[in-house]
């Protein structure tokens, strides 16, 4: 189990690098969203490698660095790329870095990531806003000693996903003629896909995208009490919807090719909070 002293290294060293700028959100960049740390005034790049206690990313198509600097007028952090429970890693270390901003006074969090669509009203290139998610895997971040600095032994789930920040997304997506669904995000830890009777049982669930990352991450910042938003960028539909095999590159490459239209939307929404 990681401990507090171990979350406090990896800040102190963040800190030390970020020189006194003070970051207000955290923003996540899933697969092939990484462009938008092209759009940060002021950068200072933290290679993952070089934090105390932090873990490498190896997922195609992710830096795996920090980002500081001004994004649409804010102060801000960013994470080009993240860990996986696919990649080894536990789901603790996968929301280490979560924990982290928060100690270095993070209290808003905008994760991302690339999904399957489950819903057949979800093509490929639409935009998902997380409502809620469903998560059986039996690994939990929280497992272990409770860690007060964070949070309390019991957190509530109810309210995970802002309905405020959603509503203000929505809000500027409409002022940019941009449709924007909610849905429910089911997590599966990957790497393998889905299979077709797989995505119909996540579909008879309740589940409208799936993908390989978010939800440890979320569960953390929800238990330090952070306001977090989810996005999802449907890349592809599911297992068994088409005809066809699925591929990482295919994922990667669909995501780059609506990247231009996610990042304009993103910037205006940083820039309304």
């Amino acid at each position: 189990m990681l401990t507090i002293s171990q979350y406090n290294e990896s800040a102190d060293y963040i800190r030390a690098r970020l020189q006194g700028f003070q970051p207000e959100l955290l923003l996540v960049l899933g697969s092939g969203l990484g462009g938008l740390g092209d759009r940060v005034e002021a950068p200072i790049y933290i290679p993952y490698e070089d934090i105390p206690h932090f873990k490498k990313s190896t997922a195609m198509g992710h830096a795996g660095r920090f980002i500081a600097g001004i994004l649409g007028g804010k102060q801000a952090l960013l994470m080009q790329g993240r860990l996986h429970v696919y990649e080894g890693y536990t789901m603790e270390e996968v929301a280490y870095p979560i924990r982290v901003a928060y100690l270095l006074g993070v209290r808003t969090l905008i994760v991302t990531n690339a999904a399957g669509g489950v819903n057949l009203s979800l093509a490929g290139g639409k935009l998902m806003l997380i409502r809620d998610y469903i998560k059986f895997t039996l690994d939990n971040p929280l497992m272990g000693p409770n860690l007060p600095e964070f949070g309390p032994r019991f957190p509530d789930m109810t309210y995970v996903f802002s309905k405020d920040l959603r509503c203000k997304f929505k809000a500027v997506a409409a002022s940019l003629g941009e449709a924007v669904a909610e849905g429910v995000y089911f997590y599966m830890t990957g790497p393998q896909y889905e299979t077709p009777a797989e995505i119909r049982a996540i579909r008879a669930l309740g589940g409208d995208a799936v993908g390989m990352s978010t939800v440890p991450e979320v569960i953390a910042a929800n238990h330090c009490g952070m306001d977090i938003l989810g996005v999802s960028l449907v890349t592809n539909m599911a297992a068994g919807v088409l005809d066809q095999p699925l591929s990482g590159q295919e994922v990667i490459d669909a995501a780059n090719a609506a990247g231009a239209r996610f990042q304009k939307l993103m910037l205006a929404f940083v820039e309304a909070l």
